[in-house]
């Protein structure tokens, strides 16, 4: 049943996405993120429907009056240049064939980031997008959440299997990353009910991170947490969640879950832990060896025997950093955090800018959200190999587009008929204003 409603999904909004290829941006997030596909149990499973949508929108761009831009920002040249340097570690990779069939999987997914930055050409259409980003990752957090409670944090909150969120520590990662949107969709909204359910979707996505009972989703929340009361309008209503937060988990999750958070300060005696350590040196040591880096895949018996301290320790590298480090060398490292330098750097531009016009405060408020997500990805990476995670990606679009947005006029909105349900009616009222930002505004 499940895979004749997907099904009827996506193929019947197929001709729509060529009229409207900014349609096949929305579904491909939700089966990006929310990944139906996965919970089906038929021909959908292993049907392949991303990739059927991204061919449709393709060919939407082409055929389609919409309107259609593209950005260059320093972080978009920043990304190009990655992607470039990748390659490079590809053709010098360790492992070449495993390298070069990650290294497709990663320009797939950087293609869809970059049919994203071109199609989200209004305010309106960056608002549905996060709409359907909370919405999609919400459904694991929402349902995780009343299972942690249901439970009592008995048992582990998992993702959907074969997918980038499929592990407990990934969908901690993912749902952390994705309260600060939340927030930012609960600051925009008027409705009532709507506010009301958004404060309840943050509160149990908390929930369910906690309910994963990856150490690495309690430090990225903690810290999360801080800076998310620092960035937040309504710094009560922030106050209150975060108490709750707390106070619940107190409550809920068992002895079993504090003996295993509090192995973070026992790591010496953590086989997991030294295995990373260990992983995270040999990173290094190829790093230190190889311009290129190890290429992708390069965490593997061979290369541990040759480069680890402990060469009979093979483990997975479980750290953004590291991994970029070890599979791009030094120079993968420095892109990669040039990458998020800027985009933090961007969205302080676009807070600065939006501060002085009323009308830009969606503006203000996104960016300080993605900021706080960008706290959590940081941190919650640091124990987590997911440099290529299409989420963070996504936000440095979508950084790009806003600050684009808010440096030029924009014309009245185009409906899009689904604006109703996601975007303020305030928003269809009016355009953007026409002031322009300083001299020193756009050098942000």
């Amino acid at each position: 049943m499940r895979d004749i409603v997907l099904a009827i999904i996506v193929f019947g909004l197929l001709p729509y996405i060529l009229a409207r290829p900014s349609w096949g941006v929305y579904l491909s997030a939700w089966l990006g993120y929310m990944n139906a596909h996965r919970l089906c149990y038929g021909f959908m499973l292993s049907f392949p429907v991303v990739m059927v949508v991204a061919l449709t929108t393709l060919v939407g761009m082409i055929v389609s009056k919409e309107k259609k831009q593209m950005i260059w920002s320093r972080e978009i040249i920043v990304l190009l240049i990655m992607l470039a340097w990748m390659g490079v570690t590809t053709t010098q990779a360790f492992f070449f064939d495993l390298a070069l069939e990650q290294y497709t999987k990663v320009i797939k997914i950087q293609i869809l980031t970059f049919i994203t930055l071109m199609l989200l050409t209004s305010r309106e259409k960056v608002h549905i997008f996060v709409w359907i980003i909370a919405l999609s990752l919400g459904f694991y957090g929402i349902k995780g959440g009343i299972f942690t409670i249901v439970h009592g944090g008995s048992y582990r909150v998992q993702g959907p299997l074969g997918t980038f969120i499929g592990g407990n520590n990934e969908l901690a990662l993912a749902l952390v990353m994705t309260i600060p949107l939340m927030r930012y969709l609960h600051l925009q909204e008027t409705r009532k009910w709507v506010k009301t359910g958004l404060v309840g979707a943050m509160f149990l996505t908390a929930i369910a991170a906690v309910g994963s009972q990856s150490r690495g989703a309690l430090v990225a929340l903690l810290i999360t947490g801080g800076i998310f009361w620092l960035k937040s309008r309504g710094k009560i209503l922030s106050g209150l969640l975060l108490a709750a937060a707390v106070a619940a988990t107190a409550a809920i999750m068992p002895q079993e879950w504090y003996d295993r958070m509090h192995s973070i300060k026992n790591y010496q005696e953590d086989a997991s832990a030294l295995g990373r350590i260990n992983a995270w040196w040999t990173a290094f040591y190829v790093a230190k060896d190889r311009v290129t880096g190890g290429g992708f895949e390069m965490f593997r018996w061979p290369v541990f025997k040759q480069y680890a301290p402990e060469p009979g320790r093979v483990h997975d590298v479980h750290s953004i950093y590291f991994e970029m480090l070890g599979e791009h060398g030094f120079i993968g490292l420095f892109l990669f955090l040039t990458l998020l330098g800027f985009t933090w750097l961007k969205c302080g531009s676009i807070i600065r800018r939006a501060k002085r016009d009323k009308e830009l405060y969606w503006a203000r408020d996104l960016a300080a959200m993605i900021q706080v997500s960008m706290v959590a990805y940081m941190t919650g990476g640091a124990f987590l190999g997911l440099a290529y995670f299409d989420y963070i990606y996504h936000l440095i679009a979508i950084t790009a587009i806003t600050w684009h947005l808010i440096a030029k006029p924009q014309p009245q909105a185009q409906r899009l008929g689904i604006e109703r349900w996601f975007v303020p009616r305030a928003w269809l009222a009016s355009p953007l204003p026409a002031s322009q930002p300083s001299a020193a505004g756009l050098r942000g």
